[in-house]
């Protein structure tokens, strides 16, 4: 699979467009379940165009963002640089340059999977401060959820580069041996985005398994694409479906020298 700090360099402009944010709910969530509060210091691990990270500055949290996609990082930077509160470091899930035990909160969206988990733990322990907080979110399309999601996972099992690889690599991550020997939670929350056409293409080529435009199958990945649309939509629009999945424990940090 193609280095995943760079897998994403092609892909920014869809991606600030049409990816979805991250379910408001998350933030209640993780008052009551982690005590989170806007005192409370995180490091967005993976934080690519500041998608979740947005969620946690609105809510007044000073965050650190840790990003080795030049691009992404880029994107991110720009997109937040209205937020005091936010600092950008060109760094690595298992280098991320933090001092030992400075961090409250370590959370990854839709990057965790990429990681060097064995790496990762061993940094993460560093960075945290006693029995810290991670939180690891992933944003799925829902597929059974209707025949739009169902076709749409076709085209992309079908069409995409290496999808059955990047889902492999998703379902086969054991997030609870990560945590252990503490234990960790998962709540899911439901939500949706609204496409018109060149919405629901945008989100297709926001993903790093779509084929470039100079793909001997991309017209016709398209042509199917627009096909679905067409099945499924209602006053110019369509419903894509998705299942957000937060996991939360605190892990056991390393003591400082």
């Amino acid at each position: 699979m193609l280095d995943p700090t760079k897998r994403f360099s092609t892909r920014v402009e869809n991606y600030i467009k049409y990816r979805p944010s991250y379910p408001p709910e998350i933030i209640p969530l993780l008052e009551s379940e982690c005590g989170l509060t806007p005192d409370t210091l995180i490091a967005d691990i993976g934080f690519g165009t500041g998608l979740l990270t947005e969620l946690f500055l609105k809510h007044g949290n000073p965050v650190v963002g840790i990003e080795p996609n030049a691009d992404m990082r880029a994107a991110g930077e720009r997109i937040l640089a209205k937020y005091s509160n936010f600092e950008s470091i060109d760094a690595t899930a298992e280098a991320t340059t933090l001092r030992d035990n400075s961090i409250d909160m370590i959370i990854a969206g839709q990057a965790f999977h990429w990681f060097d988990r064995a790496k990762a733990r061993t940094e993460f322990q560093r960075i945290l401060k006693p029995n810290g907080w991670v939180v690891l979110i992933w944003n799925g399309f829902h597929v059974e959820s209707s025949p739009l999601n169902n076709g749409y996972q076709e085209i992309v099992l079908r069409y995409g580069t290496d999808y059955k690889e990047v889902v492999r690599e998703i379902s086969g991550v054991d997030v609870e041996s990560f945590f252990a020997p503490n234990r960790c939670k998962c709540t899911k929350f439901k939500f949706r985005q609204m496409f018109d056409f060149e919405g629901l293409k945008g989100r297709l080529l926001s993903s790093s398994y779509a084929p470039a435009e100079t793909d001997p199958h991309f017209r016709e990945m398209i042509d199917e694409l627009r096909r679905l649309f067409a099945a499924n939509e209602q006053n110019g629009k369509v419903e894509f479906d998705y299942e957000t999945e937060v996991y939360y424990g605190r892990m056991r940090s390393v003591p400082s020298a």
